[in-house]
């Protein structure tokens, strides 16, 4: 019999906080088959070689084009390509690695795909140190249209980054207003260089723009020094307003490192909407920042260590001019208040969370103020002792493919992984009485086709 899913109260420094508990483990972890619920399903497992050896991961949309992408973080730092074209039977169909890989000191975290003209590209980041070679490599771009024929995937070119040593942490794709292929990219900046996001057209970058492409940058308005830039970043399409907008999660390095909105319908001239941070009880900054598909509430994962719940808030006050800075969370969810979740895919009103060491968690957030666990499938079966640092093992990555409903998540030590929850068979925001906006582009029509819709 599964463990009951249960509620309790806990307080944190100054804020007494209502969080949604999912089973943790115990010191004899789950019975045999008992680590997910029931209404969650296995549809394909790859293992991936190597302790801490993937990282983010990301599927694409089309039905006809059955391709994930997973990260391979280090020791080489590259990209594996998974087949699902026989979803119970995946397969590992092609691997791309970093030339001398011994010889760079750094990661390839995050990857994006974006179809322009009729092919689709893949671009993968890396972030590679000082001390080894490529440190103003930020991302490299491979031509993946003809899979899932191997031999027919191609790089064709780098972005580098000279004005921003350290590479690209995290990257976006995103098809802009006005028709344009862009790609946001936080990056590793040291001090002594402007922080902020890098902003690069992907049109002029295969053309062979002279500076790859970068048309802008977001800045960070952080009050004081951080070693990098932003941290994560998410663009999307507000309807309401017609505005695109780009959500920064500021540097974790710093107690008073925050979230923040840009008005980025101007590329060029990008406006400050929202700030959030300093929230009572945050151990430090910003990290991951994710809204509804309204804009009207935002996720924040404010930091890497444990003992630090999802926090959900309301931007309305900040949009309407009401308050200056957002600081007080609307609620609060963690799967275990001893660990600690990383990345959210949201696709109303399901929240799909890459929770570390607990796994796939999937979340009602129908009411922000009480979210739910719905589901979940641990697939990092280990017990960790719990020593007051950061937990983050297990699952890094995780995206949803809109069409079907199918859930991909990115275990670091136990690779690819392929589900499927009972009742969800795909995702539109209209069906949900909510514009038709995730993570998710339409990129033959961009977003002008995201219709207006008031939740009910």
């Amino acid at each position: 019999m599964r463990a009951r899913l249960s509620v309790a109260t806990m307080p944190l420094v100054g804020v007494l906080s209502l969080i949604v508990f999912a089973p943790a483990k115990t010191s004899a972890q789950y019975a045999p088959g008992e680590q997910g619920s029931d209404n969650v399903e296995i549809v394909a497992h790859v293992p991936l070689a190597g302790a801490l050896a993937v990282a983010d991961i990301e599927i694409e949309q089309d039905l006809d084009r059955p391709y994930a992408y997973v990260s391979r973080r280090t020791n080489p730092a590259g990209f594996q390509v998974i087949d699902l074209s026989v979803p119970d039977d995946a397969k590992l169909i092609y691997s791309w690695f970093i030339e001398n890989a011994e010889l760079h000191i750094g990661d390839a975290l995050d990857g994006k795909y974006f179809k322009l003209d009729g092919r689709y590209y893949y671009v993968q980041s890396m972030t590679f140190e000082q001390g080894g070679p490529d440190n103003d490599l930020g991302a490299v771009v491979f031509d993946v249209t003809g899979l899932p024929d191997p031999t027919t995937v191609r790089e064709v070119g780098r972005i580098r980054a000279p004005d921003t040593p350290g590479g690209f942490h995290n990257i976006y794709a995103y098809k802009h207003s006005t028709g344009r292929v862009l790609l946001f990219a936080t990056t590793e900046s040291p001090l002594s260089v402007p922080h902020g996001a890098n902003v690069y057209d992907m049109e002029l970058f295969l053309q062979g723009d002279a500076d790859y492409g970068l048309v802008s940058r977001i800045p960070l308005p952080e009050p004081r020094g951080a070693p990098r830039g932003y941290h994560d970043a998410f663009v999307g399409y507000d309807a309401a307003t017609g505005q695109d907008k780009f959500y920064g999660g500021g540097p974790e390095t710093t107690y008073l490192g925050g979230n923040y909105v840009w008005d980025v319908t101007d590329i060029t001239n990008p406006e400050l909407l929202v700030t959030q941070m300093a929230v009572m009880g945050q151990q430090s900054g910003g990290h991951t920042w994710v809204p509804t598909p309204d804009h009207r509430y935002a996720v924040s994962e404010m930091t890497s260590l444990a003992h630090a719940p999802l926090r959900f808030f309301d931007l309305k006050p900040a949009l309407d001019g009401e308050v200056a800075v957002i600081r007080q969370p609307i609620g609060e969810w963690t799967a275990d208040w001893k660990k600690s979740s990383h990345n959210m895919e949201i696709r109303w009103p399901y929240m799909f969370v890459s929770a570390y060491e607990d796994g796939l968690q999937i979340v009602n957030i129908r009411n922000p103020t009480n979210p739910r666990t719905v589901g979940f499938y641990d697939t990092y079966d280990e017990e960790t002792a719990y020593t007051g640092g950061g937990v983050a093992n297990g699952v890094f990555g995780v995206d949803v493919r809109n069409a079907d409903g199918l859930i991909v998540v990115s275990d670091m030590h136990s690779g690819f992984w392929a589900f499927r929850m009972d009742g969800f068979t795909g995702w539109n925001g209209n069906d949900w009485g909510m514009p038709n906006v995730s993570s998710v582009q339409d990129w033959d029509n961009g977003p002008e086709g995201v219709r207006n819709v008031t939740f009910q």
